[in-house]
């Protein structure tokens, strides 16, 4: 069995808030050990049936690219979505929301 590592660093300031997000995988090319400014990780833990959820964002993360990042994964988790239920009613529809969830932001950001 095929095994991969992913490994997550966040530095935090005085006050607990992320200054800086690393993140690696082990079977990334050269092993890569790359930024990112905002994160969400979902767990699904099958004993409790809940999900567990761990959202961070650094200070440098403006609205905009906020939005874009809600934008972008709502769209990743219908494709998701797709290929785990072959439900596609519900991916177009999640798909649907995220176009006008984005349409949403981008008007209140053209009004700011």
């Amino acid at each position: 069995m095929k095994t991969s590592t992913i490994n997550i660093k966040v530095s935090l300031d005085e006050k607990n808030i992320p200054e800086q997000i690393r993140w690696s995988a082990s079977d990334a090319p050269g092993g890569a050990n790359d930024e990112a400014r905002a994160m969400l990780l979902a767990l699904w833990d099958g004993k409790q049936r809940n999900g567990i959820s761990l959202d961070l964002w650094t200070k440098e993360m403006t609205v905009e690219e906020m939005n874009h990042f809600f934008f972008q994964t709502l769209m990743t988790m219908s494709e998701t979505l797709q290929r785990a239920t072959q439900n596609p009613k519900a991916a177009s529809e999640l798909k649907e929301f995220a176009r006008k969830f984005f349409e949403t932001v981008q008007v209140d950001a053209a009004k700011s």
